[in-house]
């Protein structure tokens, strides 16, 4: 718990991971901060819709945002790679030069110090455009592949002077032992809040951040969440990929946009904050 705040203070950030994507999600995302209750936003490099989100970055330096560090990409017909030329890096692409899908592919093929180049670069890359990122995070928390790829990650954000996203839940869900894999000054969140595939199957997805606000406990917490709007190219992305598709990020929207969340924000005492409010390292 930051020594800012009371014992009992329940914080949240509520963070919209994804940004850059694509144009729909940057939208919506912009849309989520200045309307609704998201505090914090993270940034994807590689992707072809940077710009347009580090040009509303670098106009709204009071918006919080970081910098979503990338090595996979999920999708089937969408596809980005490294910021890089491939020869410097060619162990973390695939045979037509994409990122892997997969976590798996990248932790059995990555070499750490191409990884280590690509995430360098891609913080550069944010930094050369006159961005000022609160923190580091990942996507699909892929730095979690390999206890080195989370030192490396961990020793960006110090060089940067930045906290990054360490927490308990995001590396067992990645497969990584917790206790042996942190470090005495690591900033801890205590719990991070990710939707689960089986509630949106069945049309609970809403009901489950219902759920997460009413029951938060005190402490440093987290709800990541990934806004977009259901557009036609948003389903072209997201297709045969339901999880976390354009009807999930959709509901993302809505709900952090509405009047439930903003209730039960108020009726449970939460205190919303960002990531600058936690402080650099």
């Amino acid at each position: 718990m930051n020594s800012n705040y009371a014992e009992n203070s329940k914080l949240l950030i509520i963070h919209a991971d994804d940004a850059a994507l694509c144009h729909s999600e940057n939208l919506a995302t912009i849309g989520a901060l200045e309307k609704g209750m998201v505090t914090s936003y993270s940034i994807m490099v590689p992707c072809p819709w940077f710009f347009e989100m580090a040009k509303f970055a670098k106009n709204n330096p009071q918006i919080d945002y970081g910098i979503h560090l990338t090595l996979t990409c999920e999708w089937e017909n969408y596809k980005f790679g490294p910021i890089l030329p491939i020869l410097e890096v060619p162990s973390l692409v695939d045979e037509n030069g994409y990122f892997y899908p997969k976590r798996k592919s990248l932790s059995e093929h990555a070499i750490a110090s191409e990884v280590r180049k690509e995430l360098q670069a891609q913080i550069e890359r944010a930094l050369e455009l006159g961005l000022s990122p609160s923190h580091l995070d990942s996507h699909m928390y892929s730095v979690g592949s390999r206890p080195d790829l989370l030192n490396i990650f961990r020793d960006l954000a110090k060089e940067y002077h930045l906290p990054c996203l360490i927490n308990r839940q995001l590396m067992e869900e990645v497969g990584l032992d917790f206790e042996s894999n942190i470090r005495k000054d690591d900033l801890i969140f205590d719990h991070v809040y990710v939707g689960k595939y089986a509630d949106f199957e069945k049309g609970k997805l809403a009901a489950y951040y219902e759920q997460v606000l009413r029951e938060l406990s005190p402490g440093l917490n987290m709800i990541l969440i990934h806004p977009a709007f259901d557009t036609q190219k948003m389903q072209g992305i997201s297709v045969n990929h339901p999880n976390f598709g354009a009807v999930w990020r959709q509901i993302d929207f809505d709900f952090f946009t509405g009047e439930t969340c903003s209730n039960l924000l108020m009726e449970n005492d939460i205190q919303l904050i960002t990531w600058k409010d936690l402080g650099r390292k």
